[in-house]
């Protein structure tokens, strides 16, 4: 099983708003570059499908040490939030419904075939892939407001 280091980030002009995101898959010793955008989206949004978008890019399965700087992300499914959603019929502890409930199930869909292991990393701290999620997220929604596209540099 290859092991793969994933660096995904969301971002969202307003919110919701224009959005984009970024993921980094590193692979021995290779990258492999992807994001996106779509409008009118949330920041959530953009991280989950950053993460989504990451791991259905993986084309067998894999140990996986997936990055992001999403608390949302990373809290859902290390402390178990998920799991209480799912059990409870998407519905959060206070009994209102979960947020995007459709992109949760497509990432449990995109990591069932993998080792997963998810880790937070603090945003806007100088971490390089972070950072560079961070410019191609970013990159994506100047080319949908028509600011032009931002290189990842």
């Amino acid at each position: 099983m290859k092991s793969v280091r994933i660096y995904t980030d969301g971002a969202c002009s307003g919110n919701p708003g224009p959005g984009g995101w970024g993921a980094i898959l590193v692979c021995e010793g290779k990258e492999k570059v992807l994001s996106g955008g779509e409008t009118p989206t949330t920041n959530n949004r953009m991280e989950l499908t950053a993460a989504v978008r990451a791991l259905l890019a993986l084309k067998r399965p894999c140990k996986v040490d997936l990055f992001s700087d999403s608390s949302y992300l990373v809290n859902a499914l290390t402390k178990g939030w998920l799991e209480n959603w799912i059990k409870k019929g998407w519905r959060k502890a206070d009994g209102s419904p979960v947020l995007n409930p459709d992109l949760w199930q497509e990432l449990l869909s995109a990591a069932a075939p993998h080792d997963l292991t998810w880790h937070w990393v603090k945003g806007h701290a100088g971490h390089e892939y972070n950072e560079r999620c961070d410019r191609l997220a970013v990159g994506e929604i100047k080319k949908l407001s028509g600011n032009g596209p931002e290189e990842d540099k």
